[in-house]
């Protein structure tokens, strides 16, 4: 569908930041932390992580401790992380037509319900009662 090329890892970086920045403030603030990391595709120990074999097939994910699991008693952890994955997310582009935007604004969402305790299961409930 679209020939052009699709965004820098710095455009799309750029992206995923407006959509932090977009949130409601109470997200936006338990967010602080979160380190957005865009790369071409995730690791094969990323793909294991999720069960998944193909590179092409995940867009984004959340490494990190989920808010409502997180303890007084528990420091020096790695801050939580955002990854996308911009190959999977160019070819999806491409396939739907959907607006590269509006592509990193889902996983970007997506992905912070990680962060808030949502499981997928959960998150595809609350988009499909939006």
């Amino acid at each position: 569908m679209h020939h052009r090329p699709g965004p820098t890892a710095v455009q799309m970086q750029q992206m995923a930041e407006a959509v932090v920045r977009a949130l409601p403030g109470e997200f936006r603030k338990q967010m602080q932390d979160i380190v957005l990391q865009v790369e071409d595709f995730a690791t094969p120990e990323q793909l294991e992580a999720v069960d998944l074999s193909d590179k092409w097939e995940l867009t984004g994910l959340y490494e990190g401790e989920a808010l409502p699991d997180r303890s007084i008693w528990s420091s020096g952890r790695m801050p939580a992380r955002i990854w996308l994955f911009r190959e999977p997310l160019i070819a999806e582009w491409r396939a739907t037509g959907v607006r590269m935007e509006d592509l990193v604004r889902h996983v970007v969402v997506h992905e912070a319900g990680h962060h808030f305790g949502f499981s997928d299961d959960d998150m595809h409930r609350l988009e499909d009662d939006a």
